[in-house]
């Protein structure tokens, strides 16, 4: 039997009498003896004999080999050798303690990819996906309001003169021939320098301020001439 087709069987045969935390790895790599492993976990000894036996039954209707069965008297740790798969059944405390997934777990299988799609189980989890999918697409979206994008502001072109420039050029300062002497007048600066040093006149008495002054009295000395 195909080993996809085989591992398909076995996590149906677990689900079908509600086995916890299924987990199926690929071994191919680890060893010849066997190409996948599954482990699952029961929570009473019946329930473990019931995944054995459902798993038994689903494999031999199916056409498939089961090679041998082990640990059915306690039902603490059921093993189910199917050839190319071996499916471990173990009680939560005994596989806590064993831990067949540090061993074996480097390739773990995806249980979507193991399960057939045309069984009950597949069916209804394609048939949510749509309904869940249809449901999104239904949801109100917010409306996309436009996004006002502001326009650079448009350059003003520079006027043109008469000649047609963009910008009047300013005459040219007219040279000074080399060779000529050029008078320079005297800064302002200078003339009033020159004017503080200029001597003031003096100040002028008015006529009848002269009148009235005193007169100036004039004494004359007589000088005796000496006898011959």
């Amino acid at each position: 039997m195909d080993i996809k087709k085989l591992q398909t069987l076995v996590v149906d045969a677990l689900e079908d009498v509600k086995g916890q935390e299924i987990v199926l790895f690929d071994t191919t790599h680890l060893t010849s003896l066997f190409d996948r492993i599954a482990v699952v976990s029961g929570t009473s000894n019946r329930q473990t004999k019931a995944l054995a036996a459902s798993v038994r039954d689903k494999v031999k209707a199916a056409g498939g080999d089961v090679v041998g069965m082990e640990g059915e008297d306690t039902g603490e740790w059921v093993l189910v050798d199917l050839g190319d798969m071996i499916v471990h059944i173990m009680q939560p405390a005994i596989r806590q303690y064993y831990r067949l997934e540090e061993i074996w777990g480097e390739k773990p299988v995806k249980l979507g990819a193991a399960k057939r799609k045309s069984t009950p189980e597949a069916a209804e989890a394609a048939e949510s996906k749509v309904k869940s999918k249809h449901l999104a697409a239904n949801k109100d979206e917010p409306e996309a309001q436009p996004v006002k994008e502001r326009k650079p502001a448009a350059r003003k072109p520079a006027a043109k003169t008469a000649t047609g420039t963009a910008a009047a050029k300013k005459p040219a300062a007219k040279k000074v021939p080399t060779g000529k002497t050029v008078k320079v007048g005297p800064s302002k600066t200078e003339i009033a320098a020159v004017e503080a040093t200029k001597a003031k006149p003096p100040k002028r008495t008015p006529k009848a301020a002269a009148a009235d002054a005193e007169p100036v009295k004039k004494v004359i000395r007589r000088v005796k001439k000496a006898a011959e």
